[in-house]
């Protein structure tokens, strides 16, 4: 029996004739509804007719989780008076609950994308409904954009609705071809807001650590709200591993302290949705609970102000989440949980004025993720670049760069960037392209079942207490019976069921690589006394198994040993293990996950499988060079011949008579990163430099740029034929830099006989001398004995502009500086000589210095002479 009461309570369905009105007219809308007004559950009836009124229509509901998802069908068969798997039903990964009378059907975007994949045309479905655009998910990014495609090309009748409770209302309407905007007024409960920030400062977060002070003044912030205030607590924090802590934290409350994440067990989740039976609660969540749930009874939300995003180094080949301060977005999608029912108030462990600092809206997910997934979508899709699609945001071009990278080296795109077949399968597992791979050409080695199992702990990090060792993670998982294994083995029987039995799918040279034609045993990769364990794999041990399936799906992360608990991973990476892992006296690793800290020299291990050289060799076969390597190391030149992995040397040796192109090379580069200093410069030299310097930035054309830039630009330009005859770093000494620098010169136009014209090294003065000048400054610089200068009335100039003439004493110490001598002799003059004539009575201090010869002497000696 419909609910009909509950429906009409729904402050959404005030809005529903005008988003009919814009889908009978223009076939798109953006549906802006705040938290709690039904737009996640009563719309898709709706608009599907169940609820009264209306024909009937099949309706697609993508969600960004799978909590979210199964949650949204159980309540959208709940107000129909029926259970999921009805006239409502959902799909998720591992988990379907559809029959043949399902009108509605709520899925994850992921499975909303496979599904667009096999079928573009959705056949049989007339309205999808992306939900909470606002996250950015990039499933969800992507899902609409090839919606938009169909709706263009193949289905005009395709009915799409993006909604969200805070969305960028312009862009999506936008994106969706000027779609109207319909907007949803809510029941807002008021919320008091709170400012609870620790007493003492905390550290900030970094990669995935999050201070335990915080944690413990989140927890102590959970026991105030329960002190002071009515109703349940729903307290949102970054991670799984912060809500084990702060559940740990909190024990001893009068409350029932529940955990809620995208791990926890299905049961769990239900049981926190479906509301208290009496008893208090304390709802401990990650982001899943900011939107599309509604958590029955909660009145108080303590926010810790953190999230997890995902970053990507694509220089090192490592993705992780990293811990974030939740936008301002986030911030009031959290605080409105407290008001969904009632009067309530949000308790925010961050200080008041650092509010207004926070970012509006996060991340888009397409702009810091790993976008290998997403290259092979596109790819798939028909589209490799992904610049036909209607995104909000364009993929950063060095992200699908890199993106495009991964996919040619796992065979699934070829050299143009079309998808392949094995490609095109591997986009169907519903996995990263590294797992695809490893799982494709991991079960031709060990079977299905074994590389199912190691792809499945890939697929979904096993949780801190596994410890890092992969192998023995996987034992435990076998033997476990909590939520984590449970998933675990749903996901073994998914992936094997996909596998078994179709073969690998090997592309000729992109799948296991040119290794050493051996396949890997269990030799210095396998622990002793470990079993094969179930399916086949040649009676290879789970570490070796392992090893090679996590070999195949992180190549770059293979490493080899430099020291006791410390490695060097093939893209060049450092890597180093806990001082309790059990892996640090291992000679190889095989690295699944790990995540280098800010300013850390290493990345950290957090996941990883002992293997030996015949299984980094084969996984990592592409990325094998044998050759000459002539570089600059050390300070001087080196020449071997070196056998490398990647990063990883295997085999060097000295190599007697290099190419000389190789050499030059290396001298270049040694130019580069010690720079000009290793030519031999004279003081001579260094003026020459300068003169060249000054005349280029004065006079510009033909004179030239001689720059450490413009020099080291074209090193032959000027540095040859010396720098083809030199070996090695002595020799770069020998090269006299001033005489180089003359082969720069203008000759062709015959300019260059005008240097000592237009920059001369030597200005003479009345006194007979001649006096250096300095080309250093803005300005060049004349630094002479005044008593040279009577009689010179105007300032000397090069190349049209004034020196700056530096006036000595008889000392050689400095009296006066001027740009303009007709006007120091005029006014300045006059103090200076009140100020010397006493100090140096025997040299000549003219009243009128125009009157005098001018003299390098004293006045005796100028009256002897």
């Amino acid at each position: 029996m419909i609910r009909t009461e509950a429906l009409d309570r729904l402050p959404v369905r005030t809005a529903v004739p005008a988003l009919r009105r814009a889908l009978e007219d223009r076939g798109v809308a953006v549906l802006c509804a705040p938290p709690g007004t039904g737009k996640t559950t009563l719309v898709p009836l709706v608009l599907a007719g169940l609820t009264g009124d209306g024909p009937v229509r099949r309706v697609v509901v993508a969600e960004p989780r799978r909590i979210a998802a199964r949650a949204a069908a159980r309540r959208m068969a709940w107000l129909l008076g029926e259970r999921p798997g009805g006239r409502v039903g959902f799909t998720v990964r591992g988990e379907r609950a559809v029959g043949r009378d399902t009108v509605v059907e709520v899925v994850t975007t992921g499975v909303l994308l496979q599904r667009l994949q096999r079928d573009q045309e959705l056949a049989g479905v007339d309205v999808v409904v992306v939900d909470e655009c606002h996250e950015r998910h990039l499933d969800a990014d992507t899902v609409a954009a090839f919606l938009l495609d169909v709706r263009e090309a193949i289905r005009p009748d395709l009915r799409l609705v993006a909604a969200s409770a805070t969305t960028d209302a312009e862009g999506w309407a936008r994106l969706l071809g000027d779609a109207p905007v319909v907007e949803a007024e809510g029941v807002a409960h008021p919320v008091e807001v709170v400012w609870a920030p620790p007493a003492r400062p905390v550290k900030p977060p970094h990669g995935m650590r999050v201070d335990p002070a915080l944690l413990t003044h989140v927890a102590a912030t959970v026991r105030r709200a329960l002190a002071e205030r009515e109703g349940d607590v729903l307290c949102f924090l970054p991670g799984v591993g912060e809500i084990a802590r702060v559940a740990g934290q909190l024990a001893g409350v009068d409350a029932e302290v529940l955990q809620v994440h995208g791990r926890a067990p299905a049961a769990v989740q239900d049981a926190v949705l479906a509301g208290s039976s009496g008893v208090r609660r304390v709802v401990l969540a990650t982001s899943v609970a900011e939107s599309s749930l509604t958590v029955p009874g909660v009145r108080v939300v303590v926010d810790s102000g953190l999230a997890r995003e995902p970053r990507t180094d694509h220089a090192r080949g490592l993705s992780a989440l990293t811990t974030v301060r939740a936008s301002q977005a986030a911030g009031r999608q959290r605080a409105g949980r407290a008001g969904r029912e009632a009067a309530g108030a949000v308790y925010r462990c961050w200080e008041q004025a650092g509010d207004g600092r926070l970012a509006r809206f996060p991340a888009p997910e397409i702009k810091v993720a790993d976008l290998a997934a997403f290259a092979l979508q596109a790819a798939c899709w028909g589209d490799p670049e992904a610049s036909s699609l209607a995104l909000l945001d364009p993929p950063p071009a060095g992200a699908m760069a890199a993106a495009r990278e991964v996919l040619g080296a796992v065979g699934a795109v070829d050299a143009a960037g079309r998808v392949t077949d094995r490609g095109v399968r591997m986009s169907r597992l519903g996995l990263h392209p590294r797992l695809a791979r490893a799982l494709l050409d991991g079960a031709a080695e060990v079977g299905a079942r074994r590389a199912a199992e190691v792809v499945a702990l890939l697929s979904e990090e096993p949780p801190r207490e596994y410890g890092d060792d992969l192998a023995a993670a996987l034992r435990m998982a076998r033997r476990g019976q909590d939520g984590y294994a449970g998933r675990w083995k749903q996901e073994v029987r998914r992936l094997s069921a996909q596998v078994d039995g179709a073969g690998s799918g090997r592309a000729d040279g992109a799948g296991s690589g040119a290794g050493s034609g051996k396949s890997p045993g269990t030799g210095s990769g396998a622990a002793p006394g470990t079993s094969a364990g179930p399916g086949s794999g040649g009676g290879r041990s789970d570490d070796a198994v392992a090893g090679l399936v996590a070999a195949l799906a992180f190549p770059e992360r293979v490493a080899r040993a430099r020291g006791e608990g410390a490695f060097l991973m093939v893209s060049g990476t450092g890597a180093e293990l806990g001082d309790s892992s059990r892996l640090r006296s291992a000679p190889w690793l095989a690295v699944a996950v790990a995540d280098r800290p800010a300013h850390a020299a290493s990345a950290r291990v957090r996941l990883a499988a002992v293997i030996d050289e015949d299984t980094a060799l084969l996984a990592a076969g592409r990325l094998r060079v044998r050759g000459e390597e002539v570089r600059w190391a050390d300070g001087d030149v080196v020449a071997r011949s070196v056998d490398r992995v990647g990063a990883v040397e295997l085999a060097v040796r000295p190599l007697r008579q290099p190419g000389p192109e190789l050499v030059r090379g290396a001298l270049v580069e040694g130019l580069e990163r010690e720079g000009l200093g290793l030519l031999r410069w004279s003081r001579d030299s260094e003026q020459v430099r300068l003169r060249l310097a000054f005349l280029h930035r004065v006079v510009g054309a033909p004179w030239p740029d001689v720059s450490d830039g413009a020099l080291l630009a074209d090193p032959g330009a000027w540095l040859e034929p010396e720098l083809s005859r030199a070996r090695r770093r002595a020799d770069l000494g020998r090269i006299d830099a001033g005489q180089a620098l003359r082969r720069l010169l203008p000759w062709a136009t015959g300019e260059a006989v005008r240097l000592d014209e237009l920059a001369p090294e030597r200005i003479e003065v009345p006194s007979g001398s001649r006096i250096r000048v300095e080309y250093g400054g803005e300005q060049p610089v004349l630094a002479v004995k005044l008593q040279e200068l009577f009689g010179l009335a105007e300032t000397p100039r090069v190349a049209g502009v004034p020196v700056l003439v530096h006036l000595l004493s008889p000392a050689g110490r400095p009296a006066a500086v001027t740009a303009d001598l007709a006007s120091f002799w005029r006014d300045g003059y006059r103090a200076v000589r009140a100020e010397l004539r006493g100090r140096y009575p025997k040299h000549p201090w003219p009243e009128d210095p125009a009157t005098v010869p001018a003299t390098r002497y004293t006045s005796a000696r100028l009256r002897r002479s």
